[in-house]
Formats: structure tokens, C-alpha cells, sequence
């Protein structure tokens, strides 16, 4: 029940009704929730406050708006450790789900100016540009591009569609060093979002990835954008 006595919004006494919900486990992942009009009848309240609670509890993570069929309780995030250079596929393998990819593109292009400097080659040299969804069970987790020289590596299809780019950048010889990686929180656009089956407009996490040899050169340049209602980072801090 809500209080309407109460100093505290409406809108902020419905949103925390829900999450007890959810954190007691009586509304369990992937269920559907009631709709704006039972809420609003149950509560004795507008269907814009309604509303506002929703729509916070969606931007938080705790639900999930699916196009069609109506607001779902979100599955639990799947937490990734800052402290190692791991592929999604291994990182996915590691928490016991099963990862894949579905292609969206390969071709072969030329770097401009920015990507050139970025991946130490000349402008106008060729590389792979490689677009790909990541999934874990199924579920689409993030989008991502990815560019490699190509005078670095042979490539084909069959190499992305099957297995790990780290995997085949060590089965032919090369040995992997390390990785600059930034993070930044950002809204959908209406295509990202069409591809990882979200709402435009809903949380993401924008990550761009420099990946080095130990011959020091440039590997690969990742964009990525993860899903912000199925994926969080995690990192251990210690005081220096």
C-alpha cells in the first residue's frame, strides 16, 4: 500500500513496491508485470504517476518494456570483472552461458583518417570492418564493430561466424598483451535498438576497445554498445 500522506512522491512509494517485489522474489525474472491500469486502480492513483514509476524502474534495470506484449520483470544483469583481457565468447563460457553470434556484416574497407591512427596504418589502407550481435543463451547483449588490418591477418566468414577473433588471432601465431578500454553510459539509437531488442532510448553502455599485441602493435578497435538492463562492470579497487 501507498501513503498519500506521506512527504514521499507517489510515483517514488510505487517504484519501491515493486522492487520489494522483485528483491522478496515474488515476481520472479521474465514475469509479466500488471498493466498502467490496474496499477492505477489498485493504488488509487493517476496513470501518469504509474507511468513515471515504470519508466524509472525501466531505466534502472529492474524492468523490461517489450514492444507488443507489455513490462517484464528483467532477468539478472550478467556482471563482468574489470581485471582481465578476455573475448565475450570465453568470458560468456566462464559464467556457464552458452555465447554466439549472429553476423551482420564483413567486408573489407579503408581506414580513414581516424581509424588509421588508431590502428597505427596508413589512411586509405585496407582493414576488416566487422559487425556482429552478441549473445548469451540466445539473448542479444551487445552490438558490436570491430576493425583489424588487414595486412595482419587473413580472415573470412566462416572465422567470425564459428569462433573467437582472440582464437584465431593465436592459432596464427600472435600473442595478445593487452587492452585500453573506456566506458561510458549513453541512451539507444532506433537501430542498436531494433538489433538488441530494446526500446529506443533505453540504457546502454558505449565501450571502445584498443586491443595491443606483444609486439606492440595495434590489434583491433572495438565499438561496442551493451544492453544496460542485462550487463554491468564490475572492478575491484584498493587504495594506493
Amino acid at each position: 500500500m501507498i501513503d498519500k500522506t506521506s512527504p514521499m512522491p507517489l510515483y517514488f512509494q510505487i517504484e519501491e513496491a515493486i522492487k520489494q517485489k522483485i528483491d522478496k522474489g515474488e515476481w520472479e525474472a521474465e514475469t509479466m508485470i500488471p498493466s498502467e491500469r490496474e496499477f492505477s486502480l489498485n493504488y488509487e492513483v493517476s496513470r501518469m504517476t504509474v507511468r513515471q514509476a515504470i519508466n524509472n524502474l525501466v531505466n534502472d534495470g529492474y524492468l523490461t518494456r517489450r514492444k507488443g506484449k507489455g513490462t517484464f520483470v528483467s532477468a539478472k544483469k550478467i556482471e563482468q570483472k574489470l581485471l582481465g583481457l578476455t573475448s565475450f565468447t570465453e568470458d560468456m563460457k566462464s559464467r556457464g552461458y552458452k555465447p554466439a553470434s549472429r553476423l551482420i556484416s564483413f567486408q573489407k574497407t579503408t581506414a580513414e583518417n581516424r581509424l588509421a591512427k588508431a590502428l597505427e596504418i596508413e589512411e586509405g589502407q585496407e582493414i576488416y570492418e566487422i559487425k556482429r550481435v552478441r549473445l548469451a543463451n540466445d539473448i542479444p547483449m551487445a552490438f558490436e564493430t570491430t576493425y583489424v588490418p588487414v595486412d595482419l591477418l587473413e580472415l573470412n566468414e566462416s572465422h567470425i561466424k564459428e569462433g573467437s577473433l582472440y582464437s584465431e588471432v593465436e592459432n596464427a601465431g600472435f600473442v595478445i598483451d593487452y587492452a585500453t578500454q573506456s566506458l561510458e553510459a549513453s541512451i539507444s539509437r532506433e537501430a542498436e535498438s531494433e538489433i538488441l531488442e530494446i526500446t529506443k532510448g533505453a540504457a546502454v553502455l558505449l565501450i571502445k576497445r584498443q586491443t595491443y599485441l606483444t609486439t606492440g602493435r595495434p590489434l583491433e578497435l572495438v565499438h561496442s554498445v551493451y544492453r544496460g538492463d542485462r550487463y554491468k562492470f564490475m572492478i575491484d579497487m584498493k587504495r594506493i
